[in-house]
């Protein structure tokens, strides 16, 4: 999930990667509770890093609403490793430990965001009301973060005739425009009598179809689209399930498994596959593999994604606040990624060793904290949860 510019235009900083955004809903069942401890009042939600549907009412964390301190942990969590995936990806060439690392959290962390965004759109409909907080919670963000990240790596990649496209997103905000077509689609999934399994079938024809094109990154919105559509079919029961203590158990020789067939494979497999933006005649494989390979991702996904959310925590924790400002910290950590090439910050020798992927990890889980504070969000509110009561009608 390298979060940089496809090869059809100039790169801002890696290989192309997935990254996240907005959920919809509200949703009053908690999941981490029983059913008489179901949210008092509607739970702002974001789909992984970004959120949608709250209002500038919701944006301190006031105590008229409450929301499930499971999701919000989840989705800070998640947010921290895709900042920390980030800052390994320069250091990847050097070092084969930080390169599976790497592999292993990209194997789940756009999953669970994708997931958790289907999870709370399962009510999504066509009324006004969700289709103005879909233009104002993902459209909008989308456009004026495609403008800003393409001025900004015009800068950092010294691309100065970098076009601006809102066809072809940029960077990380192809989340944005999967999360708003995957939004728009959830009634048809919701309606179809075999869901999941024509999800798949759509991603592994994808695979077959270099010919897609960058439009609305098209390629990988399908080839997430599994795990959109299983967060759709997904109950709070399901999420108390993960949470039990013997998948709790289970989850830990499960994740040292993972972490070592990684390391193994590090130098065996492309882990592009793992980034879902390419067919597999683009990534050099034989046309068949797309489609087994689609299978073989779906399920380690989906294994991880439990052992990730099988840990953590369901209480209110001192990062759980931060859990509903994630779409600040996704948006607005790129540019500090992007930055800290241009910058210099890997130049110096130390930081291609072991303390240097440390401090990279820390510095931007640090970074990525503080993007999520609400101070950010008050400041930032006016391009990433915009009112726009002036673009609309009144209802009635």
């Amino acid at each position: 999930m390298s979060d940089t510019v496809r090869t059809a235009r100039p790169p801002a900083g890696g290989r192309p990667e997935p990254l996240p955004a907005a959920a919809e809903d509200t949703e009053p069942d908690k999941a981490g509770a029983g059913p008489a401890e179901a949210d008092a009042g509607p739970v702002g939600t974001d789909a992984g890093p970004v959120e949608a549907d709250a209002g500038p009412a919701e944006a301190d964390a006031g105590p008229a609403k409450q929301r499930d301190a499971f999701f919000d942990n989840a989705k800070y969590l998640a947010i921290v490793l895709v900042a920390a995936g980030h800052a390994w990806e320069p250091l990847r060439e050097g070092s084969r430990a930080v390169t599976a690392l790497y592999l292993l959290v990209y194997a789940f962390h756009m999953p669970v965001f994708i997931v958790i965004a289907g999870y709370f759109s399962r009510r999504g409909d066509a009324s006004p009301g969700r289709v103005k907080r879909l233009i104002t919670g993902v459209a909008v963000p989308y456009v004026v973060f495609e403008v800003a990240y393409t001025l900004f790596t015009r800068w950092t990649d010294q691309q100065f005739d970098r076009p601006i496209s809102l066809l072809d997103p940029l960077y990380l905000t192809w989340f944005l425009a999967a999360l708003f077509i995957w939004r728009l689609t959830a009634p048809v999934w919701r309606l179809v009598r075999w869901p999941l399994p024509l999800a798949l079938l759509l991603a592994m024809l994808a695979t077959l179809s270099p010919s897609i094109g960058n439009d609305l990154d098209l390629q990988r919105t399908l080839q997430f689209l599994p795990y959109f559509v299983l967060g759709l079919l997904l109950r709070p029961e399901h999420f108390r399930l993960v949470r039990r203590r013997e998948v709790r158990l289970l989850a830990l020789p499960f994740s040292a498994g993972a972490l070592a067939l990684a390391y193994w494979a590090v130098p065996r497999v492309d882990y592009a596959w793992f980034f879902h933006n390419s067919s597999a005649e683009e990534l050099g494989a034989p046309g068949w593999y797309g489609p087994v390979m689609t299978l073989a991702t779906f399920g380690c996904s989906v294994v991880l994604s439990v052992c990730f959310l099988a840990w953590v925590p369901g209480r209110r924790t001192w990062f759980t606040v931060l859990g509903t400002g994630t779409l600040y910290g996704y948006l607005l950590h790129g540019f500090f990624a992007q930055g800290a090439k241009f910058w210099g910050w890997y130049g110096p020798d130390w930081v291609q060793g072991p303390l240097g992927a440390i401090a990279a990890t820390l510095v931007a889980a640090a970074i990525v904290t503080v993007l999520c504070t609400p101070p950010v969000r008050r400041a930032f509110r006016c391009v990433t949860e915009p009112s726009m009561e002036w673009a609309f009608r009144r209802p009635g």
